[in-house]
């Protein structure tokens, strides 16, 4: 289960990545678990931080970035999956400090005697996500 801060409260979320919306990275509610930030703390302990980040490159502006937003999910799916029953995953990533952007930079090649483009892609600054675990009694 993946968790972000909204006021109050920690609720689920699921991944909203999409590279055409104006904050590709993003997460919605899905409404299925809620807890107060109180009784979050007084029942979860953090266990470690992560980070996560992708790069794709690609001579498709539409699909190479398509491909980081999947790989960035990819990745994220792994660590969710890894976690067991007794695992959280929270958003710790703050908008307007240190939220991760999409990032590009595109490279003037030459294909069969033509100029084409070709991009790459990347996350900057990456994801940071705190992982907790239920306390023992």
């Amino acid at each position: 289960m993946i968790l972000k801060k909204y006021g109050t409260s920690f609720q689920s979320v699921v991944p909203n990545f999409n590279p055409r919306a104006l904050t590709e990275i993003a997460f919605r509610r899905d409404r299925s678990f809620s807890i107060p930030v109180e009784d979050f703390q007084a029942s979860y302990e953090k266990v470690d931080e992560t980070s996560i980040t992708a790069e794709t490159e690609g001579d498709v502006q539409d699909q190479a970035e398509q491909a980081l937003m999947s790989a960035l999910k990819e990745r994220l799916e792994e660590m969710e999956a890894s976690l067991g029953e007794e695992g959280v995953l929270v958003v710790e990533s703050q908008e307007g400090e240190d939220y991760p952007k999409t990032r590009d930079r595109k490279k003037k090649v030459i294909v069969e005697g033509e100029n084409r483009l070709y991009f790459y892609w990347w996350v900057e600054p990456p994801l940071r996500l705190g992982v907790y675990r239920k306390k023992e009694g």
